[in-house]
């Protein structure tokens, strides 16, 4: 490709992310305002349960593409498999993070991802991440942990009890960028007759896998069917909606991952950080300082970092 074909290709994921990061925010926001984020959480993905089989149904033609002997398609299945249980734990741990925490304490730490995926992506993925890139998702990382601590290292205030699934939260989203990265090479890799978006396609399988992955983390909980049943009483509505956020944003992620190392995507992506304060003024009625704007600030400045870097 021309310089310039690649740099109209780097603008294109850019906006892809950010908006994709937007989005998340927003989802975050309406999962923390639900009255159980677990069973909020397993409620949204239902609707794979029906979705993937109807699109098989109207394009028989995935089957024979995903069904074929190539190690491609072998590949694609085995970091399939993963990405489900990835997005199982992550919508699980989310969902308890922000049952026992706020918002402004879970969100931070567990989107502190790009500091951590580097160092899975490239012995996983043959990334390497160049000394300009490095310095973005370092900048990206130290604009959160600002947004979070206020300006003030606050390490004790980290690792309090009701922040375990937050961290947990941090290390699913490792897993999963992970594995989408590896899920999207292979499946970019193969003939696609169908005219459903890989991308779009791939966001269903994952989300089909990961409902039944989550289904006995959910049950096993203390009156676990119970609080699936309430929760599709009152709140199906509002997890349909916010299923739509997470299905827009999390397609278009996937489509910056098909063509941009999953480093300088997640670290991108973090921008949510961004959002999430302003929806917290804004929705939740919360009070950022300044020590938070100006981490916001940063954060901005290590995106711009790495679009030059990338």
């Amino acid at each position: 490709m021309t310089r310039g074909t690649v740099a109209r290709v780097a603008a294109l994921a850019l906006g892809l992310v950010l908006t994709s990061a937007a989005l998340h925010a927003i989802w975050s926001v309406i999962i923390k305002q639900s009255q159980d984020p677990v069973a909020f959480n397993w409620l949204q993905m239902t609707p794979a349960v029906v979705l993937v089989p109807a699109l098989v149904i109207a394009q028989p033609e995935l089957l024979d593409i995903l069904s074929g002997p190539t190690d491609e398609v072998a590949h694609f299945w085995g970091w399939a498999a993963a990405a489900a249980v990835s997005h199982a734990l992550y919508m699980f741990c989310m969902g308890r993070a922000l049952t026992d925490a706020d918002l402004t304490l879970v969100y931070p730490i567990a989107r502190s991802t790009p500091a951590f995926l580097p160092f899975v992506a490239g012995p996983l993925l043959g990334e390497h991440v160049t000394p300009g890139g490095a310095v973005g998702i370092a900048t990206v990382v130290a604009g959160m942990w600002a947004v979070y601590t206020r300006g003030k290292l606050q390490l004790a205030a980290l690792l309090q009890p009701n922040a375990r699934f937050a961290w947990l939260t941090l290390f699913a989203t490792v897993a999963y960028a992970t594995t989408d990265k590896g899920a999207m090479a292979s499946l970019d890799g193969l003939a696609w007759p169908a005219s459903v978006p890989r991308p779009l396609f791939y966001c269903l399988i994952t989300m089909l896998g990961g409902c039944i992955a989550l289904t006995p983390l959910v049950l096993t909980r203390a009156h676990g069917a119970q609080r699936l049943v309430t929760c599709a009483r009152t709140d199906s509505r509002r997890a349909f909606g916010a299923l739509g956020f997470s299905l827009v944003g999390y397609t278009l992620l996937l489509e910056a991952l098909r063509t941009t190392p999953a480093s300088y995507v997640v670290a991108v992506r973090q921008t949510s950080v961004l959002f999430a304060v302003a929806l917290g003024a804004a929705w939740l009625g919360e009070r950022p300082g300044a020590a938070r704007v100006v981490g916001a600030f940063v954060i901005v400045g290590g995106v711009a970092i790495l679009g030059i870097a990338g």
